[in-house]
């Protein structure tokens, strides 16, 4: 299949930028999954915003959103970027209420929130649900989008570029091979403007609020191709996770429980029913999220005690009922009723502050390819992103990354001109090696919990650098020598993450935003930069 557009993935980033390129070309979106499986479609919290003035809350500026975003980035910002991206933030608004997305209001004005490092109310929401009425409206315009065309279960392998061809002129992206996951075969897609939409990598870790999806492959694929990776180390970790030892399945294990409880006056506490967090800021519950998450892991390493709470037992009743009804109702699920007991949290991997090396127009270091939303590394988030910055991010830089393309539009296909060998399958695997697959999964996400989580060692980075080469050669000879399937895939590229991640943090020899460590406990001004690794 040939198109002007190739977008790999079906968040806000990837569906928005479709919708508006169909208009100019012809566009293939396409995931590995289905259409609402995407971090997006699980973001609970909602999306920050300045809005024109009259809307707006009183006093929040376009500054004051710079200032905090700043702050949190903990000097690895790209202040330009930054103030590009906010600036920009409202008319993005516009574009997803034209979508059809429906943000709470009342009386005429938006109802907003507010989140841990943000100091004023900015963030739109959609009850406790944002991401899934954000991801549900662009699916649906989608849908009835002319020439666009969807594809579900179909699972991105490798990005197709000159330089894998044998190429000698300038590197560039000329397509991907995709697996078409219904029938087990490989097909090519031609492109000369590929798109990465990927989303994050939050299954590289034991405990994650992300979907299963979230296996890092749009970084994998660019790192493979040889675009260059930046700020792998900068993994947040979403302070209030569900805990229930007792609770069974996948939703019970990554259940979040959004941080815009705490913008509403939730409290975390612990066993004692002490706010410990003013220990460690004097913004407490509602410090950002790096902060928040090592003063819980240091209050459970403290005392020994499974979990930590978040109290909403203050609210009046019904509070949590009409604000946050799917916490409420889901926790309910679980035997729970926070309006009369604390709820267990604990923190999980949630999402990924690096990426691909982009611009703020989501052009990469290699010709044709871009990257936008969370696989990207646009400057934006620094070494810790800022509550509900990132709808916001993969927004903009969707549209800007459109601008960037049509600016740059060559007449005649170029991708057409190569010729593209097919692809050539290994043997079929054997049933009862699949086992393989599963523990090298397990144990990559166990070891990188225990070895490269919240708080870091040199002597953790060393053990977890030593297995994953181990693991590397491991996974690498099971592919070349099996048919490929989805779980070989994601093997693959979880292990690649994996890896990017912990060189990235052993380069770091300091403690920054989410990046901490005890053998180097302080931030050097020398160290400012970003951490680039690039596959040669």
């Amino acid at each position: 299949m040939t198109a002007d557009f190739l977008i790999i993935g079906c968040g806000i980033a990837g569906l928005s930028l479709a919708i508006r390129a169909a208009k100019h070309g012809k566009v293939v979106c396409l995931t590995k999954g289905t259409m609402l499986e995407s971090n997006t479609a699980w973001a609970q919290g909602g999306i920050a915003a300045v809005l024109p003035e009259s809307l707006r809350d009183p006093g929040d500026t376009c500054e004051l959103h710079i200032a905090d975003t700043l702050d949190a980035g903990a000097g690895l910002c790209v202040e330009s970027v930054v103030r590009t991206i906010i600036e920009e933030g409202a008319n993005t608004i516009d574009d997803l209420v034209h979508y059809g997305v429906d943000f709470d209001a009342a009386d005429g004005h938006y109802s907003l929130g507010k989140e841990g490092g943000h100091s004023k109310r900015r963030i739109l929401h959609a009850r406790d649900t944002t991401g899934r009425e954000i991801a549900e409206a662009l699916v649906a315009t989608a849908r009835k989008t002319p020439n666009l065309t969807l594809l579900e279960h179909h699972f991105a392998i490798d990005l197709i570029t000159t330089g894998k061809l044998g190429m000698v002129t300038d590197d560039r992206v000329l397509g991907a091979y995709v697996l078409n996951r219904d029938t087990g075969e490989v097909e090519i897609f031609r492109s000369d403007r590929v798109i990465l939409a990927t989303g994050g990598c939050g299954k590289v870790y034991l405990y994650t609020t992300n979907p299963d999806s979230a296996t890092g492959d749009g970084v994998a694929m660019a790192w493979r191709a040889g675009a260059t990776i930046a700020n792998m180390e900068f993994i947040q970790f979403h302070p209030t996770c569900f805990y229930n030892p007792a609770a069974s399945g996948a939703e019970a294990r990554s259940f979040l429980v959004s941080e815009a409880l705490r913008g509403e006056g939730a409290v975390l506490i612990n066993q004692k029913g002490e706010d410990f967090t003013l220990k460690h800021d004097a913004r407490g519950s509602l410090a950002p999220r790096d902060i928040v998450a090592r003063a819980i892991d240091h209050e459970i390493k403290r005392t020994g005690a499974p979990c930590v709470y978040l109290d909403v037992r203050h609210k009046p009743p019904g509070f949590m009922k009409e604000r946050f009804p799917f916490i409420y109702e889901t926790l309910l699920r679980f035997g729970l009723d926070c309006e009369k007991e604390p709820i267990p949290v604990v923190p999980a991997a949630h999402y990924q502050c690096g990426g691909v090396v982009t611009d703020i127009n989501g052009k990469t270091t290699l010709r044709g390819l871009y990257a936008v939303g969370e696989v990207a590394c646009t400057g934006l988030h620094g070494a810790n992103r800022l509550a509900s910055n990132s709808l916001l991010e993969g927004n903009v830089t969707a549209r800007r990354a459109l601008e960037e393309m049509l600016a740059h539009l060559h007449p005649q296909r170029e991708s057409e001109l190569f010729d593209i060998p097919v692809w050539e399958h290994g043997d079929t695997a054997a049933p009862d090696e699949l086992v393989v697959i599963y523990h090298n999964w397990d144990e990559i996400r166990r070891l990188m919990w225990d070895y490269v989580s919240i708080v870091r060692t040199d002597n953790r980075l060393r053990r977890a650098a030593t297995r994953l080469r181990n693991l590397k050669k491991e996974v690498r000879e099971f592919y070349w020598g099996h048919r490929v399937n989805a779980d070989i895939l994601e093997l693959r590229n979880l292990v690649s993450v994996a890896s990017m991640i912990v060189d990235c943090a052993v380069k770091r020899k300091e403690s920054r935003g989410l990046h901490y460590t005890s053998d180097h406990p302080n931030a050097k001004p020398s160290l400012a930069q970003d951490t680039r690794i690039r596959k040669f």
